[in-house]
């Protein structure tokens, strides 16, 4: 298997995210995250989507480390300072539920209060209904979804899709831009941009959009369905925020119905202002919102 690894130096210039790597091995590949907050505290695990990394979540965090949580944010497999396989046929939704697995055993978390944003969604609900359902207590989920190969994808999404399979150089700062309200400053640009200095290198941000299953016959569907079944089942407490202005995944249809699968109501708290990445446009507020929702760290 033929694997890129980020060099030290993309990162040297970030200023606005402190928290230091740290790194296991699975599977061949050293996978990274960071961990901050006391390690007795009660964990809140942060999942990233696509094409974004650890470094998604910094705002969010420092409103629940001030309120006495831990946080544990991983870099999926092909992201951030994670190991990226050079094939794109090597990135499944199965193998990243089993990397998030591995982290939550590795580490041996319990009680966990499990966050999910875009990609993160498929990958962390399936992991917390399917693998490892007694380790995770609570459930926060933003801007995301199941997918079994039933659901409609939004002509937006569609266009993200197909840009992404045609585009012969894959541009991460344009694809953070579109999915914010407000334009990021270009320092920011940069950190997203820094975990892929090669075409090579952007082989999982160019599988991810192929991994969601657009009928129910494609791979990904069935355990979709299973994710599904479980949730609507489920009686673990669950919060949902959506970014009002989320043209990928809109909060009338898309959130709104999460929240009914979730939570057994469409209550959900709009962020104003937000994009796809609400945690770029509204990242201290989203964090706040969060630490409200929680008992107390």
């Amino acid at each position: 298997m033929d694997v890129f690894r980020t060099p030290e130096e993309r990162f040297d210039a970030l200023t606005d995210f402190p928290y230091r790597p740290r790194y296991r091995e699975w599977e061949g590949l050293r996978l990274a995250h960071v961990d901050a907050g006391e390690p007795s505290a009660p964990p809140v695990v942060l999942l990233h989507g696509e094409p974004t990394w650890s470094y998604l979540w910094r705002r969010v965090m420092e409103p629940l480390l001030d309120a006495g949580y831990r946080c544990i944010a991983p870099d999926l497999p092909g992201f951030g300072r994670s190991d990226k396989p050079t094939d794109p046929g090597w990135y499944s939704y199965e193998r990243h539920t089993e990397a998030v697995v591995d982290l939550f055993e590795s580490l041996d978390l319990r009680d966990v209060t499990l966050v999910v944003h875009d990609w993160g969604g498929p990958i962390g609900l399936r992991t917390a209904t399917l693998a490892v359902p007694e380790r995770v207590s609570r459930i926060v989920a933003m801007d995301t979804g199941v997918f079994d190969g039933r659901q409609k994808m939004t002509e937006t999404w569609l266009g993200f899709k197909a840009f992404v399979e045609r585009a012969t150089e894959l541009p991460v700062k344009r694809l953070i831009k579109a999915g914010c309200h407000t334009t990021p400053e270009e320092a920011t640009l940069a950190a997203y941009e820094a975990p892929f200095p090669t075409e090579e290198s952007k082989a999982g941000a160019r599988a991810f959009p192929a991994l969601i299953p657009l009928s129910p016959d494609e791979p990904g569907a069935e355990a979709g369905r299973r994710v599904k079944e479980a949730l609507a089942a489920d009686r673990r407490p669950a919060f949902v925020l959506w970014g009002d202005s989320d043209g990928v995944l809109p909060l009338e249809s898309a959130g709104r119905g999460l929240a009914r699968l979730l939570t057994g109501a469409e209550d959900l708290v709009p962020v104003r202002g937000a994009g796809h990445f609400l945690q770029e446009d509204a990242g201290e507020r989203v964090g706040r919102e969060i630490a409200r929702w929680l008992p107390e760290g």
